[in-house]
């Protein structure tokens, strides 16, 4: 029987086809999994790389034979979160693992650009969201036991991103409160957070890949799947020893970071 029989995840951020989301959601519905996926098309539509739309994602998983609802959400507003988890409830009567794969990131620019706005908008998406989303997840969850949560920083630990200022310092703040978060869920589920490291996506130039690619130990960035098996084997019956952890998946892109 596969590993995730019975169980039922909500993944954040899994609109795009070639995003690690979309990777992570068929990894969970080939485990068993049945899935909420989340996404929202109008920041994805704003972007350079576009969208591909949060239903058709799903419609590839369902061809497939798993079972897949979607819920369209903007993470900027407070009320979401807890709208996501009850949509969870809603389709499926239960709610056991949640991946916190969303992200808003905008075209790079240097400090000297940063506005008010966009710091308060990167960390209502990256941070605040993330946090409610826990909050409603334990809070639904109680002391059944065997929950998963998984989170998903980019590793601003290992090397500075003066270009991408708001996205790193509210994304890094996932690392930071991956510790207390799993300590506050103990013994009923498990936190953890995953940097998956440069991952094409499809928003990098074919010329910034080859530009990197002698920085990169394996000679090539990742894959979305690299980072979603991973994230299976987290959410899994055998990671539930593992919780606190922030874990890179990034085939040692970070030893050569200055």
């Amino acid at each position: 029987m596969p590993p995730l029989t019975g169980r039922v995840a909500l993944i954040t951020g899994a609109s795009r086809k070639a995003g690690i989301g979309a990777a992570i959601a068929g990894r969970l519905v080939a485990d068993g999994a049945s899935l909420l996926l989340h996404g929202w098309d109008a920041h994805d539509e704003a972007q350079p790389w576009g969208a591909d739309g949060l239903r058709s994602v799903a419609m590839d998983l369902a061809t497939g034979g798993g079972r897949v609802a979607t819920a369209a959400a903007d993470l900027s507003d407070p009320a979401a979160p807890r709208t996501l988890v009850g949509s969870a409830l809603d389709q499926f009567g239960r709610l056991d693992i949640l991946v916190a794969n969303h992200a808003r990131s905008v075209p790079w620019g240097p400090l000297s650009e940063v506005t008010a706005a966009e710091i308060d908008l990167s960390y209502a998406v990256n941070t605040r969201a993330t946090l409610l989303l826990v909050k409603e997840f334990a809070a639904v969850r109680g002391e059944a036991p065997d929950g998963r949560v998984v989170l998903l920083t980019s590793g601003q630990g290992q090397g500075p991103m003066p270009l991408e200022i708001p996205y790193a310092s509210s994304k890094a703040a996932l690392a930071g409160m991956t510790p207390s978060l799993a300590a506050a869920l103990a013994p009923y589920a498990t936190v953890n957070c995953v940097n998956p490291g440069p991952t094409d996506t499809g928003w990098a130039s074919a010329d910034l890949i080859e530009e990197s690619r002698p920085k990169a130990p394996f000679g090539r960035w990742g894959q979305p799947d690299d980072a979603a098996k991973l994230i299976a084997w987290l959410v899994g019956p055998e990671a539930g020893w593992v919780t606190g952890q922030v874990i890179s998946s990034d085939g040692g892109w970070g030893l050569t970071r200055p």
